[in-house]
């Protein structure tokens, strides 16, 4: 299948051709605070970062009493719908959050985990809607978002390739742009479960641009993808290895963003320079001759003497005959005396 045109985030066109689009995902490492929300929103900017990414939930939209996910993880939090209520923000604080953001040079990105919090989003002009691994089969979420013909940025964390394949369709259907992700539900992921292999087979099934959403806490999946073409990164980002939270082993601190900014961008510009050998080798011309080597008569010899390898060594500069043509000067006789550490030249040599 032929690879899609690029789909718009923001004011970046995302796909082939265009840098990678780098998102750094906050996620609940604010711990409900707005303040250190806004604070990792100035992080990402420093460190380069296209966008920063948030998580929007509403308790009692997405949450019951049954849940059972990381319960008292948090000893404030005597449930997980206890910890989602603490995780919430007004309309009024996600438009700080997003103006913020925007500020700074960011797309402002927050995965909706309910239709109320894609109603909540929507009124934020969200300029694309990300959907995480948990909800690749929540049809009704899908279609929501998908029909306001934003792109979609599909999650693939826990899906097999027929609900993939459903999702993906879902998404069409709506003529929604559309990118997916290469991700592994794991906290942290070892490299083993990474799915590198992966991106080139989304790109093959779907034609559309491809990402690697990485949870391993290092900064080498995501320069490793970049050579395998990924459009899109996303990777979780913490303040510090200092900060309490489940997902702290998962993410990059914001000193780890910053090098894995540099580390892509560094690949993409050498993978949009290819090299022609012979073109090197004329402009190093000179070093050539700096660094090679030259024939170089080890002792003093007479006239008529058949040369041996023995009588040579190599050195530089590579001013004279080059060390490589030492079999063609081995069996050959000299015209005259030559001094010990003289470079050999054409018209010693009969």
């Amino acid at each position: 299948m032929a690879e899609q045109s690029k789909i718009p985030i923001g004011s970046r066109l995302v796909g082939p051709g265009e840098p990678s689009f780098i998102v750094a995902e906050v996620a609940q490492a604010h711990d409900g605070s707005l303040g250190t929300a806004h604070a990792y929103i100035d992080a990402a900017a420093r460190a380069g970062a296209d966008a920063v990414k948030f998580q929007t939930h509403i308790a009692h939209a997405e949450s019951s009493p049954e849940e059972r996910f990381r319960v008292n993880t948090f000893p404030q939090d005597a449930t997980r719908y206890a910890y989602w209520q603490r995780m919430e923000f007004t309309r009024e604080q996600w438009a700080g959050l997003a103006d913020h953001a925007r500020e700074r040079g960011l797309v402002f990105l927050s995965t909706p985990f309910s239709l109320e919090a894609v109603e909540l989003l929507e009124r934020l002009d969200m300029p694309a809607w990300k959907i995480g691994s948990g909800d690749t089969a929540n049809f009704p979420l899908i279609q929501r978002v998908s029909a306001t013909v934003r792109p979609v940025l599909l999650s693939s964390g826990m899906s097999s390739w027929t609900e993939l394949d459903e999702a993906v369709a879902w998404v069409r259907g709506h003529g929604a742009p559309l990118a997916v992700f290469q991700c592994t539900t794991a906290y942290p992921c070892p490299p083993e479960q990474t799915g590198l292999n992966v991106l080139a087979e989304l790109r093959e099934r779907y034609g559309v641009p491809v990402g690697l959403s990485d949870h391993s806490g290092t900064i080498y999946p995501s320069v490793a993808a970049t050579t395998l073409g990924a459009n899109l990164i996303e990777v979780h980002l913490v303040l510090s290895r200092e900060c309490f939270g489940p997902d702290v082993a998962s993410s990059v601190t914001t000193t780890e963003l910053a090098s894995l900014v540099q580390g892509v961008r560094f690949v993409e510009k050498a993978l949009r320079s290819p090299v022609s050998k012979d073109e090197v080798a004329a402009d190093k011309a000179a070093l050539r001759e700096l660094f090679g080597r030259s024939l170089v008569l080890r002792e003093g010899l007479p006239a008529g003497h058949v040369l041996r390898t023995s009588d040579f060594a190599f050195r530089k500069p590579g001013t004279g005959i080059p060390a490589r043509r030492l079999d063609e000067m081995v069996g050959r006789r000299l015209r005259h005396a030559c001094a010990a550490d003289a470079f050999l030249k054409e018209d010693d040599v009969e």
